[in-house]
């Protein structure tokens, strides 16, 4: 505390005069500002308005584009049944391009294997599994593995 009382009193002018600059300066762009604002106030004022209603029209388009559609995702519970007489709907596999592949990965996808489970017994990556399932999503037109089998049973692609 003593070394801070001696450099205080040591530089004592220099504090002064800095803080008075310091107060000069401020009091200097204070009426810089005023003078601005006084001088040019219709034009400021004509700024402020056109930024609220430029921000109020941004809100607006947004509020009005954005679609009025909600979607949503019902989960319910699939009671599978074995049908031991299945017939492979063959009109609907060419139908819908679907390589014996996919089919296969399909009837693994609905006996419930992971994707990794399904690899080890193809004997392919993890990536083609990937890329097969994708592709089946795309030609069922889904979004999720419970949706494909459903889909695929309802077409009679697996038992």
């Amino acid at each position: 505390m003593a070394d801070f009382k001696n450099i205080f009193l040591r530089n004592k002018a220099t504090i002064l005069y800095s803080i008075s600059l310091a107060f000069l300066l401020f009091l200097l762009k204070w009426l810089e500002l005023r003078f601005i604002i006084f001088d040019h106030s219709f034009e400021i004022y004509i700024g402020f308005i056109a930024i609220i209603f430029t921000g109020l029209g941004i809100w607006l388009a947004l509020k009005l584009s954005k679609p009025k559609i909600k979607t949503v995702v019902v989960e319910k519970e699939v009671i599978v049944t074995r049908n031991e007489n299945f017939v492979l709907n063959t009109l609907m596999v060419s139908e819908l391009e679907l390589s014996r592949r996919e089919l296969e990965i399909l009837g693994l996808l609905a006996q419930g294997h992971s994707n990794q489970e399904i690899a080890e017994k193809l004997f392919v990556s993890l990536s083609t599994v990937k890329t097969h399932l994708q592709n089946l999503f795309l030609k069922l037109d889904v979004k999720r593995r419970t949706q494909a089998i459903e889909k695929a049973k309802r077409l009679s692609l697996i038992p």
